[in-house]
C-alpha cells in the first residue's frame, strides 16, 4: 500500500499527490455533478462523497483527507456544527462550505467553527477548484487552520 509523505508545508499528502477531497451534499444532483467535475482535475481526488453530516463524520477518520467540501444546509446537523465536528474529528482538515445563501452573521459562525472558506453554490468550477487548493495549502497555526489572513 502507498505511503503518504509530508509536504513542505507540514501536511500529509495522498501517496498519489492530489489533494483528497470529501463531499458533503444533500442534493445527489449536485454532489455527484461536483464529484465527477472535481476528479478529471488532475491535482485531485474524491476520497468520499456523502449526503449528509452524520455520514461525514463517520467517514472523515477513515479517509483522512485534506479537505472538507460542504453543504452549509444539511438534514439533521447544519454546517456550522458539522463544521465544529469535523474539526474535532480530522483536526488537519481544512474545511471549505459552499452554500446557496449564508448572511455575515452564519460566515462568521463558520469561520468560527474552523471553516476556511465558505463560498456560493454558483460560483464557476475554477473558484471552487482555487478555494480546494488554498484550503490544501492551509496549515495549522496557533492550533487552528487558516488560510491568508
Amino acid at each position: 500500500m502507498p505511503q503518504e509523505r509530508t509536504s513542505p508545508e507540514g501536511g500529509l499528502v495522498p501517496a498519489d499527490g492530489r489533494i483528497g477531497v470529501v463531499l458533503v451534499e444533500d442534493n445527489d444532483v449536485f454532489r455527484e455533478t461536483l464529484e465527477l467535475l472535481l476528479d478529471v482535475t488532475p491535482d485531485m481526488r474524491v476520497v468520499a462523497s456523502v449526503p449528509d453530516g452524520r455520514s461525514a463524520l463517520a467517514v472523515c477518520p477513515r479517509v483522512d483527507p485534506d479537505v472538507v467540501v460542504m453543504d452549509y444546509r444539511l438534514p439533521e446537523l447544519d454546517g456550522v456544527e458539522v463544521t465544529s465536528a469535523i474539526r474535532r474529528v480530522c483536526p488537519d482538515a481544512a474545511v471549505v462550505v459552499l452554500t446557496g445563501g449564508a448572511d455575515a452573521r452564519e460566515v462568521a459562525a463558520l469561520r468560527d467553527a474552523g471553516a476556511v472558506a465558505c463560498l456560493t453554490k454558483d460560483e464557476n468550477l475554477d473558484a471552487i477548484v482555487a478555494a480546494i487548493r488554498k484550503a490544501a495549502a492551509s496549515r495549522r497555526r496557533a492550533g487552528r487552520l487558516v488560510v491568508g489572513e
